[in-house]
């Protein structure tokens, strides 16, 4: 029988293997538990901090619903998310950023032009850009999944006020790869504290904030998919994202537009008279 010692459980780690394992899982997985192994010894982990390691990810499961993922918070509050999308992004595409844990699947469909602000009477805020590909020709018939927070900062899946789809839509960018839609601007919040994440935040000394920001998944046939987010320049936490999801080609700026201005093509047209806000902003896809 071999005998395992701290030096040597690493490599018996691998020796178990067949040798009909898949190369990448061999690879990922026997990286994972090489790193593993020398966290803890380097940090010399006790039995009492490995169970509290094991506590944390069995609450973590626990509280995990179809509508709230710790698992995936936990990953975007360590970095691990953001540095994922960094590492995996194509160079001349917009930066990806975090999916986040609060989106939801099958949105309605919202025409170009559409609302998302129903029945909430904060100032309009208009969105609009196109899809291209990195030489400026347009994706026609991209999909585009919006959602957002409403501005109360909650999500419509933390909120039982909201509709499950308020704030969400499923758009269907032109022949030109244009989309457009209304809905009121984001607010900054702060991500759920109420479970091990939280604990973690506290322990650390740190802040739970994200700044405001629109989310976007971006699809095309013969293109790679977008997840992305795009935030305001002016918002305070743009600096400090608690996820670590800013990336500086995903600002964006919010331009005033006087009374008596809104454009027509819009399901608000005619409806707005008074100041409202504006934002473009444009996607560029690569080839899959």
């Amino acid at each position: 029988m071999r005998n395992v010692t701290p030096d040597n459980i690493t490599e018996v780690f691998q020796s178990y293997f067949s040798q009909d394992t898949d190369p990448r899982f061999r690879e990922v997985i026997g990286c994972l538990a090489k790193h593993l192994h020398a966290f803890t010894r380097e940090v010399g982990l006790t039995h009492d901090e490995w169970r509290k390691g094991l506590e944390a990810l069995e609450w973590a499961g626990r509280i995990t619903t179809p509508e709230r993922n710790e698992f995936v918070l936990l990953s975007d509050v360590m970095g691990l998310s953001s540095l994922v999308d960094m590492i995996n992004s194509r160079p001349g595409a917009t930066s990806s950023s975090v999916l986040g844990p609060f989106h939801v699947s099958d949105a309605p469909p919202l025409e170009i032009g559409g609302d998302m602000r129903g029945d909430f009477e904060e100032e309009v805020l208009l969105v609009e850009g196109h899809v291209r590909d990195p030489e400026g020709n347009p994706v026609a018939g991209a999909e585009i999944d919006i959602w957002q927070t409403a501005p109360n900062g909650l999500y419509s899946s933390q909120d039982p006020d909201q509709d499950i789809m308020s704030f969400h839509g499923l758009m269907t960018a032109d022949e030109n790869g244009r989309y457009a839609f209304t809905t009121v601007r984001p607010v900054s919040y702060t991500v759920p504290t109420d479970g091990p994440v939280g604990d973690i935040l506290k322990a650390a000394g740190r802040h739970p904030w994200r700044p405001s920001h629109l989310h976007f998944i971006v699809k095309a046939k013969g293109f790679r998919d977008l997840v992305t987010e795009v935030f305001p320049a002016d918002d305070p936490y743009l600096d400090q994202d608690t996820v670590f999801g800013v990336r500086e080609d995903l600002v964006m700026t919010y331009v005033p537009q006087p009374a008596g201005s809104f454009p027509e093509g819009f399901a608000l047209s005619g409806k707005v008279d008074g100041p409202y806000a504006r934002v473009d902003f444009d996607f560029t896809l690569v080839r899959d």
